[in-house]
């Protein structure tokens, strides 16, 4: 195989933004793991000390976050989220006011491997969030599972990450003054494994929890489309019925992460490895759907909401879909 290797004369610009991205790619895919170890690792040596003190303060802070975590402004704002925003570019459009005088639950399509529009623009103040939704905090939702990693846990409540489970997920909706923001990657794990580019594969047909929690606290919906999630990352051909792809459903089942075997760039050379390509994502924010609140909804009710929420959300495909390059004759399939 030819190597296509990166010339020497890249602007500091641009190597910048691959050394942000590449922070963040090792972030989502080897800190964790690294910190367990590090937490290990320390108690063997003359620094056993910060483990013991560390396992202290995670039993007082246990509960942190499943009460809206511990999002830290000055992170959120540093000047490298703006390098991972232009090297793709990441770009947020809003369709719509958002009062804060409400509470939202934002479903956000698709997944894709690593989820870098919801990061950075629900997670970093780099594409603006702040100033295009006034009064409006945003929570991304995260698989409980990295919660329970020591150190790591307290490095993505920095960015207002929170546990993906029930009881996590409702706490902001809970604020009677509004102005919280859920955001729910929808498909979660399972739609990964369908994050092929030039596919639009939603995994959403019988996803109604997000939907109940919502008529539950009168958060209003607000479905939300992120052209060229899927485009950043090439992924080995896993179609239903082989064996690759019973292999990563089985492991998902066990351990609550999908394992895509994705790749596109490396660092120094453009022919292979697990840097995403320089590709557009541009993440569109769509009208809100008004919620009544009910406390207990009946199975009707929940249907008849789910069903308006597939459409606005088809509609927000098909009304935008033209200017991020999907041909025209491309729909939204949900699985």
């Amino acid at each position: 195989m030819k190597v296509d290797f990166a010339p020497l004369d890249v602007p500091l610009q641009r190597r910048l933004q691959t050394a942000t991205v590449l922070q963040w790619v090792f972030s989502f895919l080897g800190l964790a793991p690294t910190c367990i170890l590090l937490f290990f690792f320390l108690l063997f040596t003359r620094f056993w000390l910060v483990s013991v003190l560390y396992a202290i303060w995670w039993y007082i802070d246990y509960d942190t976050p499943a009460r809206g975590g511990r999002r830290v402004p000055f992170m959120c704002g540093l000047k490298l989220w703006e390098y991972m925003r232009d090297y793709f570019p990441i770009k947020l459009v809003k369709t719509s006011d958002l009062d804060p005088r409400h509470n939202y639950v934002l479903g956000f399509h698709p997944h894709g491997i690593l989820v870098a529009g919801a990061f950075t623009n629900f997670c970093t103040y780099a594409t603006g969030f702040k100033q295009l939704f006034p009064g409006i905090t945003s929570y991304l939702l995260m698989l409980p599972l990295w919660f329970r990693a020591p150190f790591f846990r307290d490095y993505i409540m920095c960015a207002g990450l929170i546990p993906s489970d029930k009881e996590s997920a409702s706490y902001p909706l809970c604020n009677r003054r509004g102005g919280n923001a859920v955001v729910i990657a929808v498909g979660g794990a399972p739609e990964a494994l369908d994050a092929h580019p030039g596919t639009y594969n939603v995994l959403l047909a019988h996803k109604k929890g997000f939907i109940k929690m919502a008529m539950e606290h009168g958060a209003h919906l607000v479905p939300v489309f992120s052209f060229g999630e899927n485009e950043v990352f090439d992924q080995v051909e896993n179609p239903e019925g082989t064996w690759l792809r019973w292999t990563q459903e089985r492991l998902q089942r066990i351990m609550g992460i999908s394992l895509p075997l994705f790749h596109a760039r490396g660092v120094f050379q453009y022919s292979f490895g697990l840097m995403p390509y320089r590709k557009p994502i541009t993440t569109v924010v769509g009208r809100p759907i008004k919620v009544a609140k009910k406390e207990k909804p009946t199975a009707e009710e929940l249907n008849t909401l789910h069903q308006l929420y597939m459409d606005e959300l088809s509609n927000l495909f098909e009304e935008h879909k033209e200017n991020y390059g999907v041909d025209k004759d491309i729909h939204l399939t949900f699985v």
